[in-house]
């Protein structure tokens, strides 16, 4: 297990949990297996999708929060216990171990996702104020922008305009960000759809956004016209983590439901993929960059991979006695990230190698619930202490 030895860049504010499901005891991992996709045609809710108009909010004076510390200063994993505070120099030819930093946000954030902008800069969803924050790693501040009156968002990814796009649960409702103007809008589910507890959200190569909701529901919002469509999902409550993968398709994993599934562009429709561990808890997929779909499975303490052209199934369970894998991630190198709260880590999978490598997180209970990326970097968000957390490679 490799020690992480950083300079703290401020102390955070240990909160609890995130209204998240139960959890559920750990499964046992079988063998590899082949698992053949089940489709589901797609079932209507109550009122049938309407063309949602943007509701426009005025643009937000938002509040800078300016950190009252220097720019946080990266020690590299695996430094002496007294490292000295300065950024570590690199010969030529030489590769540099990975940095570890915590960017402390404004108390009582709760931050649940994390979205790394072009820019530099770091959107983030502050599910507890019902805002979203946007920080400056050169210089630790952040801006906070107020969301709307019993917002509480969840996922915040940015899209292929640059703008920040959130899940909000308390909304129940799509919202964009202008990154420029702070403006808002919110694009309400159909009426009659209920409290589907929003949770993620992905862009296909069209330029449509997916979503889920763990009450049951995925859909989909194609910004042009401003339409939002939703379904009830096959086996009911459980939707949560979506990604796309290169080659454009769109699956997602269903926490409650202990499976996967496929959604099919052109119909809709969901197709069902069964893992061969029964209840692990899929909770978030990501793709790497040969379309394979990797899978945190949090009641099994497992990383799961599953290749759609063979349908075959292989699983790692993650060190420690007690692994509960929330988040998973796949770099610019395939290299798989995950958030492990049992050990208070991120992880790091090598699949050519078929090793992890965890570092530890200094603050306890950081409780990262996802993780993003961008070239060389790797962003959490902790929702028990109210920080950020990169890993600079």
């Amino acid at each position: 297990m490799t020690k992480v030895w950083l300079i703290i860049f401020a102390a955070g504010l240990l909160l609890t949990g995130c209204g998240e499901p139960s959890e559920q005891p750990a499964a046992t991992a079988p063998a590899a297996a082949k698992s053949e996709p089940v489709a589901q045609e797609p079932t209507a809710l109550p009122t049938a999708p309407a063309a949602a108009q943007p509701t426009d909010t005025p643009a937000p004076s938002p509040t800078l929060t300016e950190t009252p510390v220097p720019p946080p200063t990266a020690t590299p994993i695996g430094a002496p216990a007294e490292p000295t505070p300065a950024t570590p120099t690199v010969e030529p030819g030489q590769v540099a171990e990975p940095v570890l930093l915590e960017y402390p946000i404004p108390p009582g954030s709760r931050p649940h996702d994390v979205a790394p902008a072009p820019d530099g800069s770091v959107w983030y969803t502050a599910q507890a104020i019902g805002e979203l924050g946007r920080l400056d790693p050169a210089t630790g501040e952040t801006q906070h922008i107020p969301l709307g009156a019993g917002s509480a968002p969840h996922g915040v990814i940015v899209g292929p305009d640059g703008a920040p796009w959130v899940t909000d649960g308390g909304l129940n409702a799509i919202v964009r960000v202008d990154p420029d103007t702070s403006a808002v809008d919110i694009f309400p589910l159909p009426a009659g759809t209920g409290y589907t507890n929003l949770n993620t959200a992905t862009f296909d190569q069209s330029g449509v956004l997916w979503f889920t909701g763990q009450s049951g529901v995925y859909g989909r919002l194609d910004p042009q016209v401003g339409q939002v469509e939703a379904w009830a999902a096959p086996r009911g409550q459980g939707p949560y983590g979506i990604a796309t993968t290169p080659d454009g398709n769109v699956y997602y994993a269903s926490l409650a439901g202990s499976h996967i599934a496929q959604i099919d562009l052109e119909s809709s429709k969901a197709l069902v993929i069964e893992p061969p561990t029964p209840g692990q808890g899929a909770r978030r997929v990501w793709s790497d960059s040969r379309g394979q779909i990797w899978v945190s499975e949090w009641n099994s303490g497992q990383l799961s991979r599953y290749e759609p052209a063979t349908g075959a199934w292989q699983a790692w369970r993650l060190p420690g006695s007690n692994p509960k894998p929330y988040a998973v991630y796949v770099d610019e190198a395939d290299m798989v990230w995950l958030s492990d709260f049992g050990a208070n880590a991120l992880v790091r999978f090598d699949p050519n190698q078929e090793t992890f490598e965890v570092f530890e997180l200094p603050s306890p209970g950081a409780n990262v619930r996802q993780i993003l990326g961008r070239p060389g970097e790797v962003w959490g968000a902790e929702s028990g202490t109210d920080k950020l957390v990169v890993v600079r490679k």
